[in-house]
């Protein structure tokens, strides 16, 4: 029996859809893939994360949390990271500014859906994009977050680095901002945490 074929769409035909469509939807090598909703865990945690490198960066830096489109040139792929920050010039794709070009870092809240995808075939992806030069993955199980650092210019250079505990904190030297895990997790509790590792209540 025959296979039905997968729907072919260009990328300008996924971004005038994608402009006019009520829920967000990823595009890589000419398909479309919705994008699931986001638990309320993972809000709280994207939310935290945002406001905390929002008041920290300087003002030839943004911030942008959720609806920032972002297109990986180099590999075709069109997506929505969990928060960008973008530091000098921003290079948008057209006048509407809704997709970004030059991300400077960008962070993503794992899911336990998403969490492999993220971390090897997403970032396969974003390695492609010169102006990346920090990854930041942030889990929602524990207090734990990784960061991988562009050290070169080769896609391949990346410096790992990982911070793990309510009183950890880690450094973002590209934006000269500081993540406390403490800060990161308020309003996050962890049936299995033990004191040590459970965030301070607000």
């Amino acid at each position: 029996m025959a296979t039905a074929r997968k729907p072919f769409y260009t990328p300008e035909q996924y971004l005038e859809n994608e402009r006019q469509a009520e829920f967000r939807s990823e595009y890589i090598a000419g398909e479309i893939f919705a994008m699931a909703g986001a638990s309320r865990r993972h809000n709280i945690i994207t939310l935290n994360v945002a406001s905390l490198l929002g008041t920290q960066i300087g003002d030839s830096c943004e911030a942008y949390a959720n609806d920032m489109r972002i297109q990986v040139k180099p590999t075709g792929m069109y997506t929505y990271p969990d928060v960008v920050i973008v530091c000098g010039e921003r290079k948008f794709l057209d006048a509407a500014e809704d997709t970004l070009l030059n991300p400077t870092v960008i962070v993503e809240i794992l899911s336990p859906s998403t969490a492999s995808y993220d971390r090897v075939e997403k970032f396969a992806h974003y390695r492609r994009l010169a102006s990346l030069r920090e990854y930041v993955l942030v889990s929602q199980d524990r207090p734990c977050i990784e960061r991988y650092e562009r050290t070169g210019d080769s896609d391949t250079e990346w410096l790992y680095t990982i911070a793990e505990g309510a009183a950890a904190t880690l450094l973002l030297p590209t934006i000269g901002s500081t993540l406390a895990l403490a800060d990161v997790y308020r309003k996050i509790t962890f049936a299995d945490a033990s004191d040590g590792d459970r965030p301070t209540p607000d």
